[in-house]
């Protein structure tokens, strides 16, 4: 039960009796009687819808397997051709569709659809289906198939911490290949005419494209089987404010259009043909709400201040510029962790330093003057850089690819990627503050050779009569590793700042991957082992007043704020989203009682006892 697209706009708006009868219909009661069903989703965007589900159906995009005989080689190519150009068509009508659409999400689909546009043109997708239809023998759809599914294939396979990242890469990979599917196979597209005002949609599936066509003043909220909050579904819904959970799984089963249900999109539930008791829950949440809403709000412009007078720096990470808008309305006060992969990714050749530029231009002046920590690449040989671009991996990865060449030690031994990045932000300087953050740095001899590439690329541009600020921005060490947090303090003598990468030094510290279902478990930050590596590289900053900040996950849990300005952190970077409850956190805090709280928890070794400690944390508690 998948969303379709609606590729043309409506002849006619509905009128207000066809929609209140559509409504009136809605409400019936459904065949399908039953008793209330909660089901439990993951939360993505906040916020409590009530009203009746509307579901939508669609034929499969799947294409059965089908080879063509020699002389039909052409046919299948051109039969291609024809599937493109109509869907570069469908695209540019979606793009009009933009401009009825609030500004943040506005910003948010069009460099997506840009992406989708230049995936049309001559991409590896592309290429790669047509030397499928001549080698193979396959037909235009199956070979379309084939080719999205390897090349998605590959961007999942790295072994990369930001797994999200790789999932919307491959995500996107596979839109446009079902696009050119359903063109090849003339599928018609369907429109949402016929939803009435008020209701829940729910599918089992929503894409950015479908999320464009929703009108946040007429539908209620979204439900569906599939999806994940850190893909560009989740990303449009929470920009265009529609309350949301995704994944779902049975949902579209135990749903019937017309059953009333209670969505919470913060609680990543739906509470289907609710009782008296969850209707009146689910009333009460909606307007506590509005309330929190209102006042989260208000704490945009607000500083973020403890109780007593201690300034915090509160900072977005950012992965794509289309994360922009929400970073805007997040009330952060620059970006702390600037992920440059993207420029890498879906594309046949390296980034120059001309187009490196323009994106990063695009960030800084976003950013209207406030800070921008860009991190160079960050990829390693355990990822197969095809999937990126020709000859920049090696050409092995290794047994273990994750204690591989992977950051900063790739970079050192690919200079020419280093230089380029350096003299793209260098030039970028002129247009507001940045600062550098160097990747997998685990000696002082790596910071050095990179400070050296970094000053022979500047006096390479002054001669070349670049204009350069007078003082070239900093350069910063992630550390992430416990070999950098243990060599903190010989490291901090070749840095300008430390920002500590969380979950990779989890990760490192307690041999534990994420991703591994049978190990996740043992993934914990708050392991003593980690804090105590975290408290050894904050204290080794601190002496030489050098900044130090954090930028993983704990940056954007709230519970962990007071730990972490207990141990001398004062700059955390997270997930935008993340902001406005870190802030309401840290302005309802001291410092002394941040102080005293951080070194009870230090002096414990069980990390049962950690977690009951932050758990039960309270403001004020602690103070003496």
């Amino acid at each position: 039960m998948k969303i379709e697209k609606a590729e043309r706009p409506d002849p006619k708006p509905e009128s207000k009796a066809e929609t209140k009868a559509a409504a009136e219909a809605l409400r019936k009661p459904g065949s399908r009687k039953g008793r209330e069903h909660p089901i439990r989703g993951i939360p993505v965007s906040p916020g409590i819808a009530i009203g009746p589900v509307f579901d939508t159906t669609e034929e499969p995009t799947e294409a059965p397997r089908r080879s063509v005989p020699a002389d039909r080689v052409e046919a299948e190519k051109q039969r291609l051709a024809e599937a493109t150009a109509l869907s570069r068509k469908q695209l540019g009508k979606l793009k009009t569709r933009l401009s009825v659409l609030p500004e943040e999400a506005q910003e948010e689909l069009a460099p997506l659809l840009d992406a989708y546009v230049m995936m049309l043109g001559n991409s590896r997708l592309l290429r790669g289906a047509r030397k499928r239809i001549e080698s193979e023998l396959l037909a235009a759809e199956t070979a379309v198939g084939d080719e999205a599914e390897a090349i998605a294939a590959l961007i999942l396979a790295a072994r990369d911490d930001d797994k999200p990242g790789l999932q919307r890469r491959a995500g996107e990979v596979r839109e446009i290949a079902r696009r050119l599917t359903r063109n090849l196979m003339a599928t018609p597209f369907r429109s949402l005419k016929g939803m009435p005002e008020g209701a829940i949609l729910v599918a089992e599936e929503l894409t950015p494209a479908d999320a464009a066509l929703l009108d946040p003043t007429r539908i209620a909220g979204v439900a569906t089987d599939e999806g994940g909050a850190d893909g560009h579904t989740a990303i449009m819904l929470r920009a265009l404010g529609i309350p949301a959970i995704l994944g779902a799984s049975g949902l579209s089963e135990s749903a019937e259009r017309g059953d009333l249900a209670v969505l919470d999109g913060a609680a990543g539930t739906i509470v289907l043909r609710p009782g008296d008791k969850a209707l009146e829950k689910g009333r009460a949440a909606v307007a506590a709400f509005a309330k929190e809403r209102a006042k989260l709000a208000k704490l945009r412009r607000l500083p973020a201040v403890t109780t007593d007078g201690e300034p915090v720096e509160l900072q977005a990470n950012l992965e794509i510029p289309a994360e922009l808008p929400l970073i805007a309305l997040s009330g952060a006060i620059g970006i702390g962790l600037l992920r440059t992969e993207f420029l890498f990714m879906n594309r046949e050749d390296l980034p120059d330093e001309e187009a490196q530029l323009a994106a990063y231009t695009q960030v800084v002046e976003a950013m209207g003057g406030d800070p921008v920590t860009i991190r160079v690449l960050d990829w390693g040989g355990e990822k197969d850089m095809q999937a990126l671009s020709e000859g920049v991996a090696p050409t092995h990865s290794g047994p273990n690819p994750a204690l591989g060449l992977r950051g900063l030690r790739l970079l050192l031994k690919r200079p020419e990627l280093l230089e380029a990045q350096f003299a793209a932000i260098l030039r970028v300087a002129e247009r507001g503050p940045v600062r550098i953050l160097l990747p997998m740095v685990t000696n002082p001899s790596e910071v050095k050779a990179a400070r050296d590439i970094y000053e022979r690329v500047a006096r390479r541009l002054r001669r070349k009569g670049t204009h350069l600020p007078e003082k070239l921005p900093d350069l910063g060490v992630m550390i992430e590793t416990p070999g950098a947090a243990l060599a903190a303090d010989a490291i901090a003598l070749e840095a300008d700042f430390f920002a500590i990468g969380t979950n990779d030094l989890a990760m490192y510290t307690l041999a534990v991957d994420r991703a591994e279902a049978e190990v996740s478990h043992l993934y914990d930050p708050l392991h003593p082992a980690v804090l105590r590596l975290m408290q050894f590289a904050t204290e080794a900053a601190l002496r030489l007043r050098m900044p130090v900040s954090v930028c993983g996950e704990m940056a954007g849990n709230p519970k962990l704020v007071p730990l972490l300005l207990g141990l001398g952190i004062r700059c955390l970077s997270m997930n935008a989203s993340a902001i406005p409850r870190v802030k309401q956190m840290v302005r309802a805090l001291d410092i002394g009682d941040c102080a005293r709280f951080a070194r009870r928890v230090m002096e414990q070794s069980d990390p049962a006892r950690i977690h009951e400690l932050v758990q039960g944390f309270a403001p004020g508690a602690d103070r003496g």
